[in-house]
């Protein structure tokens, strides 16, 4: 399945409907800037809406009480260790008004093969020795496209984005992409802009080669 292009998507973004959650598909979708979301009882739908939601590495704010844990040593981190459970753990955590997930099997599937392919990563937290909360993405040059985050413990999925924005501030991303904008996301410094805006700098971003394979090698010292 060839994509239409992005111009010719709903005014929620919705572009498409069909085809699968292939690693070739799905990298093909993230270098035009779609992504897929659904659920349990609709076909495979693709999206590019009209107004995206992106995180620079250096615009993340640091709230008060996580700057204390941080400094407290509360949590501890790592990159690629713990792929598959993080991402279960997206799709079972419960999160407020919602019901459901749109992380079904075949999503924890595709998303895995991804990440064994080397180009899906997770960043994992941990608390006592207990997995607290994290969030997993892909990576295509040098952006991060990120999908889901969870926490079990207060603020570890921000300590997890937190993380995220170090590393990939050191290695000279231009952006972490959080597709639609939430209060939350923009509260903890995220920006919005143009459907056209960011296609440029996507395309700008893919021109660099990606790093591919185990990213436990560019874990915060």
């Amino acid at each position: 399945m060839d994509f239409p292009p992005v111009e010719e998507s709903l005014d929620d973004g919705l572009l498409a409907a069909g085809g699968d959650l292939s690693g070739k598909r799905l990298l093909n979708a993230y270098c035009n800037g779609i992504f897929p979301w659904y659920s349990e009882f609709s076909p495979i739908l693709w999206y590019s809406p009209p107004v995206r939601c992106i995180f620079r590495p250096d615009s993340f704010i640091t709230s008060h009480s996580l700057m204390l844990k941080l400094k407290n040593n509360n949590f501890t981190f790592s990159l690629d260790k713990e792929f598959e459970s993080v991402i279960k753990a997206c799709a079972s955590v419960k999160r407020k008004g919602e019901s459901g997930t749109w992380i079904l099997p075949e999503m924890i599937d595709a998303y895995t093969a991804l990440h064994k392919s080397g180009y899906a990563h997770s960043v994992e937290v941990w608390d006592k020795g207990k997995l607290a909360g994290g969030l997993y993405g892909v990576s295509l040059g040098r952006a991060f496209f990120g999908e889901s985050m969870f926490h079990k413990v207060t603020d570890a999925s921000k300590a997890a984005l937190h993380y995220l924005c170090n590393t990939l501030q050191r290695q000279n991303f231009n952006f972490i992409d959080a597709q639609n904008e939430t209060g939350h996301l923009l509260s903890l410094g995220a920006v919005t802009m143009s459907r056209t805006e960011y296609l440029k700098m996507l395309g700008q971003t893919l021109s660099y080669p990606t790093i591919r394979g185990n990213w436990k090698n560019l874990q915060s010292q």
